[in-house]
């Protein structure tokens, strides 16, 4: 637009997939890499500078636990929510087997989810999939209605990460409390916008990731609840690191950066949510005064920094194309890589062409007004454009079929 700044590179409008590291995260993990950094093996307790390492480990094992309201032994250090959700799905199957062998989950999960479901049945595993409605919303009473007695687990993730659509998992969680049922959700999407206190909601096991909430890749948690009877089979065996659930020497460097940045978050995330919500409605005002643009779940409770929109008429792909200088997604990075429609809009109701016809915009800390001003521009501009040429595109390809 006249009058901004002429830009280098594209409008990064796609924090849902991950999100930069804080330059403060940045330079806390600097302070745990190099000859003159505190490196010392964490396990190293003979000496002072192992010792040192053992501390900053357990400094930002509290700065975790502090946002999500758990106490610091509650936390078990991963390499990312994909592994923590493994760890949680298959740790507690095959920990629980001879309790029964039915596992409930929904049916817009992460594909990490969905995809340990999946090879949990090729296991002898039974999995029940509850649906959403139109809106992306899991009933907490159609959850009731697929438990059995035999239920090991329950699995609905807190915000979606396509959507942005909120979750009941406090409805859910006493659902699940109610029958016997152990209750694990997928907080990636919710930590740090979404005030979290596991002291008071009824969850069991919680994901976390690093990458998602401005910390570096490769690191994160998971929330076991203090319960001698909530047992995990660990799915990595070696040195008893993480008490016995996650063997392996131990990233100090990402694992203080990981706590840098719940800290953060603990500290920023409440005004930092209404910012970004302020953005994201401002931009949503220009778009939705488009004729033929829909809003996933306009009538859910949803998350502060992400649209997902269906332009209809046009396709995503090529809508995607003209829109080079903005860096925005179709559905999950995860469905992206696979090449295939979103199974979070088709559980919505979404046909194949509306899904491929979708975009997900996420904001977060580092959005600026000047780029929503920029975004809303190229995206109606190219939506426009695109649909005057639609249907004289349609035209010439019926003519040839004639």
């Amino acid at each position: 637009m006249e009058g901004m700044q002429t830009r280098d590179r594209p409008i990064y409008l796609d924090y849902a997939a991950t999100t930069p590291a804080d330059p403060r995260v940045i330079a806390r993990m600097l302070e745990f890499l190099g000859p003159e950094s505190v490196f010392a093996n964490p396990a190293s307790a003979t000496h002072a500078p192992g010792r040192a390492a053992r501390e900053a480990v357990e400094a930002a094992r509290h700065e975790v636990a502090a946002l999500i309201g758990a106490e610091d032994h509650e936390v078990i250090f991963t390499s990312g929510a994909t592994e923590s959700n493994n760890l949680a799905l298959r740790g507690l199957a095959r920990a629980r087997r001879d309790r029964g062998r039915h596992l409930v989950t929904s049916q817009i999960e992460h594909s990490s989810v969905l995809d340990t479901m999946r090879s949990l049945e090729a296991e002898g595993f039974e999995v029940t999939r509850v649906p959403c409605d139109r809106n992306g919303c899991v009933d907490p009473e159609a959850v009731r209605r697929s438990l059995r007695p035999d239920t090991l687990l329950c699995s609905v993730m807190h915000v979606n990460n396509e959507t942005g659509v909120i979750q009941d998992i406090a409805a859910i969680g006493e659902i699940c409390r109610e029958q016997g049922t152990v209750f694990h959700v997928d907080a990636v999407q919710s930590a740090g916008k979404l005030p979290i206190d596991l002291s008071r909601l009824p969850v069991d096991l919680m994901s976390f990731s690093g990458h998602k909430l401005y910390g570096p890749k490769g690191i994160g948690a998971l929330y076991l609840r203090s319960d001698p009877e909530l047992v995990l089979e660990p799915l990595i065996r070696g040195g008893g690191q993480e008490r016995g659930l996650r063997a392996g020497t131990l990233a100090t460097h990402q694992i203080v950066a990981l706590g840098e940045a719940f800290r953060i978050a603990r500290l920023e995330g409440g005004a930092e949510a209404c910012r970004i919500q302020g953005l994201r409605d401002r931009l949503w005002t220009r778009l939705q005064a488009l004729s033929g643009v829909e809003l996933n779940g306009a009538s859910a409770p949803r998350v502060c920094g992400l649209l997902s929109l269906t332009f209809t008429g046009v396709g995503g792909e090529s809508l995607i194309f003209f829109l080079g200088k903005l860096a925005l997604a179709q559905g999950s990075a995860c469905a992206s890589a696979k090449g295939e429609p979103s199974h979070v809009l088709k559980a919505l109701g979404r046909s194949d062409v509306e899904a491929e016809a979708t975009l997900r915009v996420s904001l977060g800390r580092f959005t600026t007004e000047d780029e929503i001003e920029c975004a809303g521009a190229a995206i109606a501009e190219a939506y426009g454009r695109m649909r005057e040429v639609a249907p004289r595109e349609r035209s010439r390809m019926g003519s040839r079929t004639v």
